[in-house]
């Protein structure tokens, strides 16, 4: 872990101390866990109103060619979604896949027009992924696409069901923006690009916008009654409640992304083609079913949250799977899990063992999202 003083900071450090923020080293940054009302109540806030995430420490990267299809065609080589057909203004969650058929990180892509009439893939991927990222993307991208990592833009995400409402008051271009959708516009007199996405399970935009800018954007948000600060560990279970994966701990590079339960990623033509790194392993576990699979769990009874690495066991006592996220569900009023289990004992209903604190209880295979989403016409969750 960092020292304090090697900790990069965004641009929004000085508001979130102005605000009471409890700061934590996060992905070599000094970013807000939490604010005066605790995690528990800003993630209800949230819920139930609006809440405002600092996520300037994700990567926000671009792709730039004369021609799109060149730059969506060497990306198709490390990721399986459908990057060539991708309409101008939408958005794609995926992931980036290594030669095993692992998952190195993932992200959501965008297709873009640039002012100057050149195409544009634009990423966001994962803070403590950046560099990694970066130089791998960059070895599979010709000499004519310019790999450009956005230093100079801050990402504000607004997440909760008065979001419309509340980013209407600057920015009326985002009012009925479809789910999964970009704009270039204005928030007020600021050049902004706004998205229709998050990592919540909620409505919400996320406001890509000069450093320079930032802070007066954010100051104008928080001008509004209903907008509260959301902190890390709020982002956390909101996101755990919505059943969306964490990477480095529900998903890594030697997971797939059929074990995890994303295999929507994939369309048929990228089915088809298996051109991308570690095809044969995804057309393998398609064909004859993967080891283990990504599940839901819930409680059967009270007891304690189950944490990560929490082992899961039979009615036999054989170890059969792991905990990789967990916490309380402040939504569902109950300890919530996710975890891997080998592949028979994936089934809904399935009751499986799970030690904590040195004793197993019983928890039920269940479904996810632990709450339904409410994002505007919402299909799929996005990316963090």
């Amino acid at each position: 872990m960092s020292l304090t003083s090697d900790l990069l900071k965004t641009p929004f450090y000085d508001l979130h101390l102005e605000n009471g923020a409890k700061m934590v080293p996060f992905a070599g940054y000094s970013m807000p866990l939490q604010y005066k009302m605790g995690i528990r109540q800003e993630h209800l806030y949230c819920r139930s109103h609006v809440g405002l995430f600092d996520v300037s420490h994700m990567g926000q990267v671009e792709l730039i060619a004369d021609d799109y299809d060149t730059a969506a065609q060497a990306l198709e080589a490390i990721v399986p979604a459908d990057v060539v057909k991708l309409k101008p203004g939408h958005l794609r969650y995926s992931v980036i896949m290594n030669g095993s058929g692992g998952i190195e990180d993932d992200l959501i892509i965008t297709h873009r027009i640039q002012k100057d009439g050149r195409s544009v893939v634009g990423l966001v991927i994962n803070a403590a992924r950046k560099s990694h990222d970066i130089a791998l993307i960059s070895a599979h991208m010709p000499e004519v696409v310019e790999v450009k990592t956005l230093e100079d833009r801050a990402l504000l995400a607004l997440q909760g069901p008065l979001a419309e409402e509340v980013i209407s008051v600057w920015c009326e271009d985002a009012v009925g923006m479809p789910y999964m959708s970009e704009i270039d516009t204005k928030f007020f007199d600021v050049p902004c690009r706004v998205s229709r996405c998050g990592y919540t399970g909620e409505d919400g935009f996320e406001l890509s916008l000069p450093n320079d800018q930032a802070d007066r954007v954010m100051k104008m948000l928080l001008s509004y009654p209903e907008v509260q600060l959301i902190g890390l560990g709020a982002r956390d279970s909101l996101r755990l409640e919505a059943g969306f994966c964490l990477y480095g701990h529900d998903i890594d590079d030697t997971i797939s992304f059929i074990e995890a339960d994303l295999g929507w990623i994939m369309n048929k033509r990228r089915r088809q083609q298996a051109n991308f790194l570690g095809a044969e392993r995804i057309l393998e576990e398609l064909e004859n079913g993967p080891a283990k699979r990504r599940v839901g769990l819930l409680p059967q009874g009270s007891g304690a949250p189950a944490r990560e690495g929490a082992l899961l066991f039979d009615d036999e006592g054989i170890q059969i799977g792991v905990i990789t996220s967990g916490g309380f569900g402040p939504n569902v009023n109950s300890p919530v899990a996710m975890g891997y289990v080998a592949s028979q004992f994936s089934k809904l209903g399935t009751i499986i063992h799970v030690e904590v604190r040195g004793k197993r209880t019983p928890w039920q295979v269940t479904d996810l999202p632990f709450v339904p989403y409410k994002t505007f016409k919402a299909k799929h969750p996005t990316t963090h």
